[in-house]
């Protein structure tokens, strides 16, 4: 940074790396995204039904929960890569916990009648 005029200006400079982002950690977003949206799509269609869910909702349920926990694997395979970007996986394995906590509250508050 320099001083130019009282006013600090950075100086363009560019960093060049051969750093790529994981493929599996894209993977692992992407199933993140598909799972949250899944659950929304599935918690909408139970209210229009007014809570009667149907045994198509437990079939979304369990891919969901398929989905997130391959996507949690995915995120931490990622992250064990030397010399790669690190948002996705992290970004990845933050969707999945968030939709196996969906998955979870979902189920737990089915069985104890909540």
């Amino acid at each position: 940074m320099t001083l130019v005029g009282g006013v600090m200006e950075q100086s363009k400079r560019y960093k060049f790396t051969n750093k790529k982002h994981p493929e599996k950690g894209i993977m692992s977003t992407i199933l993140g995204v598909i799972s949250l949206v899944s659950v929304g799509v599935a918690v909408y269609q139970t209210f229009l039904a007014r809570g009667e869910a149907s045994t198509n909702m437990g079939v979304v349920g369990l891919m969901i929960t398929v989905f997130s926990a391959t996507g949690l694997v995915l995120g931490y395979l990622g992250k064990k890569e030397h010399d790669k970007f690190m948002f996705f996986p992290y970004l990845g394995m933050i969707l999945n916990v968030m939709a196996l906590g969906c998955i979870s509250v979902i189920l737990y508050a089915g069985a104890y009648g909540i």
